[in-house]
């Protein structure tokens, strides 16, 4: 099994750390524009294998995509990241050229990969993504509504002072602080609605916070966060390179489902080993699926500014 994370900065290189110390595969590839630090940083890595006890082979590349020939899964993690103030619809511009050259060099040497999309805006350039490969879409993953549900549990957790593993709760939407949708209604705690134990105001905020999430991480250390987005793409390639048919909210290409057709944006779905395997139905209530319209309109808006480019 070989894997390749294109992208070394801080997302890639924790999404490529997670990847190795789980031995998720024989071999991993990191690959980035920027002379030397895809290497420098695949060296640092295989230096703790010894002290962290796995034995992936990681290998670093300068923009050398015949190095990442034959993976199974690639990850795009490249592009500028969000800085205080900025949005990530400001970031198509700059990283739609970007994905498509990655996903172009990608496909020379690895035609049959799973592609895994980390890059903001990320529900558009998941659907740039699927547009410009014309791969089958069960291949093209964003990884947005995964990253969201963590964050979610985690704002859950500290109003329910309770372990964030013992909760199950999703956000489904786009992947922006405006279009992503927590679905408080269906969150569980152990089995038991989360909704039993919190006031109309706690539930409030929880939505709120979750929301903001990325927005606060960047205001607070000056740029994008990079450790639960990079977990969340490890725990995706986990998923598949194992086969493990979880269910996570991804951002894929929607053909009527949540009634929204020609849209890359995220609901629930099982990942497996042939990349997503089917799209589950919440069955949103009136007010939920009027978000998810709203959300949709929001993205689609987005992927216009595609045909301008």
């Amino acid at each position: 099994m070989k894997v390749t994370v294109i992208g070394a900065g801080a997302v890639g290189a924790t999404c490529a750390d997670n990847i190795a110390r789980k031995e998720l595969c024989n071999e991993l590839v990191l690959l980035d524009i920027k002379e030397g630090v895809a290497e420098g940083k695949a060296q640092d890595m295989m230096q703790t294998a010894t002290l962290l006890g796995f034995d992936t082979k990681i290998v670093g590349s300068t923009n050398d995509y015949s190095k990442t020939a034959g993976s199974d899964v690639v990850v795009i993690t490249s592009g500028l990241p969000r800085k205080p103030g900025m949005t990530r619809e400001e970031l198509i511009g700059v990283n739609a050229g970007i994905v498509k050259s990655v996903c172009e060099n990608v496909l020379k040497y690895s035609p049959d990969a799973i592609i895994i999309v980390i890059s903001n805006p990320m529900d558009t350039m998941t659907y740039l993504a699927l547009q410009s490969t014309g791969l089958p879409k069960h291949r093209i993953i964003g990884m947005g509504g995964t990253l969201d549900s963590a964050r979610f549990k985690y704002q859950l957790s500290q109003h329910l002072e309770c372990s964030p593993a013992d909760l199950n709760a999703v956000v489904v939407g786009g992947h922006g602080d405006t279009t992503m949708i927590p679905l408080i209604r269906l969150a569980t705690w152990n089995s038991t609605p989360v909704t039993n134990f919190l006031s109309t105001e706690q539930q409030e905020k929880i939505v709120k916070d979750t929301m903001v999430g990325g927005a606060t991480l960047t205001a607070l250390i000056g740029t994008s966060a990079w450790y639960a987005p990079g977990a969340a793409g490890a725990a995706l390639v986990e998923s598949i390179v194992r086969d493990e048919k979880k269910l996570f909210t991804c951002c894929v290409s929607l053909d009527g489902e949540y009634g929204q057709k020609d849209i890359c944006l995220g609901v629930p779905v099982v990942i497996g080993r042939n990349g997503w395997e089917k799209i589950l139905d919440f069955q949103l209530n009136d007010s939920e699926q009027a978000a998810f319209q709203k959300s949709a309109d929001a993205v689609r808006s987005m992927n216009d500014v595609l045909k301008t480019l």
